[in-house]
């Protein structure tokens, strides 16, 4: 039993070794960089958001013609 703790615990000591040194390969972005990123994600959403709204209304209207409500 106490073999099977010791694989275990030697494989997560490895595998938080390997994460450690998969973070230091990340290239982080620079601040400017997320800002952009960040509002290039905010209007991308509030445009799609404006489509489905506009298709919903749109929608809404004939189905209120076709079926009388």
């Amino acid at each position: 039993m106490s073999e099977k703790k010791e694989r275990f615990g030697q494989r997560a000591g490895k595998f938080f070794k390997e994460v450690r040194l998969e973070m230091k390969k990340v290239i982080w972005p620079t601040k400017q960089q997320l800002i952009n990123n960040t509002l290039t994600v905010f209007v991308a959403c509030l445009f799609i958001g404006g489509i489905i709204w506009i298709a919903d209304a749109g929608l809404g209207l004939i189905f209120k013609a076709v079926f009388g409500q």
